[in-house]
């Protein structure tokens, strides 16, 4: 399963990126704004040091507008995946970008019809939301399994990207039903390291550490 990192702080990105925790980064409007800069400028400076696909979002919501932000996305490197909304406009920005060999990530994906729709449109990454989909009391990981489920039966090479990922849990069942990709934030991926009996057993282990004076250098 490839890591993503759903982040626009390029410190944490880089702290994980020199574990090689990082195979992407997922980017949007909201979590740029939070940052407070440019999306142009942080984008270019996440793409400097990821090689994989760094996810950058269109702020428009008509095909036409969409095709022409995604453009300008795409020229920011050569690794940039533009990320579009499953809308029918979406969906024709979508199929317009991958037919000039542009990465396409088609997000806000709640349904196994939507992620048909976006692999026949040629996406590259199709983004099925799990944490707001329990929100609602639905569950997020079904939608994974039967979105594998169809693009194994067909062979589409649209690649899954679970989104919305809000515990360790999330990620853990994601790549056990075949996700291709997660992306998370970079909070939940060093949660993936935590285990109450790993405290605990190096707890043990450093009280007898302590008890038999025990030093290595």
């Amino acid at each position: 399963m490839k890591f993503f990192v759903d982040s626009a702080d390029v410190d944490a990105i880089r702290e994980l990126h020199t574990l090689g925790m990082v195979d992407g980064v997922t980017t949007n409007p909201s979590i740029i704004a939070k940052s407070g800069r440019d999306i142009i400028e942080v984008t270019k400076e996440i793409c400097s040091f990821v090689e994989g696909p760094v996810s950058a979002e269109v702020t428009a919501t008509d095909a036409d507008k969409m095709i022409e932000e995604g453009r300008k996305l795409a020229e920011i490197a050569e690794n940039i995946a533009v990320k579009v909304p499953l809308t029918w406009d979406g969906l024709k920005a979508c199929k317009v970008l991958s037919d000039e060999g542009k990465m396409v990530n088609v997000t806000l994906c709640f349904s196994a019809n939507q992620a048909l729709l976006a692999a026949k449109a040629g996406a590259t990454f199709i983004s099925p939301f799990i944490g707001r989909l329990d929100d609602i009391n639905l569950d997020g990981l079904d939608l994974i399994a039967d979105i594998r489920e169809i693009y194994d039966n067909y062979g589409f090479e649209t690649q899954i990207l679970a989104a919305s990922i809000r515990t360790a849990n999330h990620v853990s069942e994601c790549a056990k039903i075949g996700a291709d990709v997660m992306t998370a934030p970079p909070a939940v991926i060093k949660a993936m390291a935590n285990h109450v009996l790993t405290d605990k057993g190096l707890a043990a282990f450093l009280a007898d550490i302590e008890k038999a004076n025990i030093k290595i250098v």
